[in-house]
């Protein structure tokens, strides 16, 4: 249930309200928004009378949840979520862009890539260090050397990095190299997974997974967020249909309904969603005009040679119209790429 707190409530009070909350067995949960503070107290059965919360000083409003999202919804917080990661917030009117290779290769690579993209205007420098590949005989990542190869070039280049983690035994060692945690789309509903990134104090990226719907997807969300962790952003990849012209179905229309139903940031991957790099910049376009937060590109300087994903990854100097082209349309709709 949400309970909403008048606008004068005082310390004391507050205190009182969650003391009763959690004496009934119930999660809380704090929103604090621009006029009024706001608990979500997760747990109470449909018998639970709500009158007895009603009854308490400093209460204004008390009413049930109907969604099944209780801390993604707007019902809990009608504000959008702002995830200021050293100064780089994603969730505003300013949109951004995370580019870089499926996955880390070779310094060289890393580091060449990572120069193009910072000076083409990306603020995140992406890449794999763990692969989780369909085959086993694929190429699995250099593991922690990639991961420090990501942090060296991004630190050079002055980008964040955004990286998968696959296992919560792997968090201790990502977390000390990575500013964004990714959960990859075969992860979405590893609960156990989920439960271990709201934990960490990094921001997470959630990507949807290959036939999840909308509510599945917020479903997963809302494990990172009970677990404590508030800076959630979801990131649309594709869904998987009967269509096999492109990789999968970008399922623009995700954007703006998880808008309205979430108070969450959206990034669009439209390298993984078409699976051809000549599908990426008109879909990048597309969901920057659909109302995206970011989005989440791949550039590799020799896709041919690429060992992973390299028919989906842009060349540089598509990278640098992409870029060009996205800004032009953020303008158009009234907002910005700094």
């Amino acid at each position: 249930m949400i309970v909403v707190l008048e606008k004068a409530v005082n310390d004391r009070q507050i205190e009182n309200i969650i003391k009763h909350l959690e004496d009934y067995g119930l999660s809380v949960h704090k929103s604090s928004g621009a006029e009024q503070i706001v608990f979500a107290a997760i747990g109470a059965q449909p018998e639970f009378d709500i009158r007895k919360i009603k009854m308490l000083d400093g209460v204004s409003e008390v009413y049930r949840i109907t969604e099944p999202y209780k801390l993604a919804g707007r019902t809990f917080q009608k504000e959008d979520t702002l995830i200021n990661i050293n100064g780089r917030i994603i969730g505003s009117n300013n949109i951004v862009v995370m580019a870089g290779p499926c996955a880390v290769e070779n310094e060289e690579q890393i580091f060449s890539i990572a120069e193009l993209i910072s000076k083409s205007g990306a603020k995140f420098l992406r890449g794999g260090a763990f692969k989780p590949r369909s085959s086993p005989y694929s190429f699995q990542g250099l593991g922690k050397e990639g991961l420090q190869l990501l942090r060296k070039a991004a630190d050079k280049y002055n980008l964040l990095v955004v990286t998968e983690i696959l296992d919560g035994n792997q968090i201790n060692l990502i977390e000390e190299y990575a500013d964004i945690l990714q959960i990859g789309t075969r992860n979405m509903q590893n609960y156990s997974l989920l439960s271990t990134v709201g934990k960490s104090t990094k921001p997470v990226m959630l990507k949807r997974g290959l036939s999840a719907t909308i509510e599945e997807w917020l479903m997963a969300a809302e494990y990172i967020l009970f677990n404590g962790n508030k800076n959630v952003l979801l990131c649309e990849r594709g869904i998987r249909t009967f269509e096999t012209y492109t990789r999968f179905t970008f399922d623009l229309a995700a954007i703006p309904v998880v808008h309205k139903k979430s108070h969450l940031p959206v990034v669009a991957d439209p390298s993984h969603a078409t699976g051809f790099r000549d599908k990426v910049i008109p879909m990048a376009r597309a969901a920057v005009a659909a109302g995206a937060d970011g989005l989440i590109i791949e550039v590799h300087n020799n896709p041919e040679a690429a060992l992973s994903d390299g028919p989906q990854a842009l060349l540089p100097s598509e990278f640098e119209d992409l870029m060009k082209q996205v800004k032009l349309i953020a303008e158009v709709i009234g907002r910005t790429m700094e």
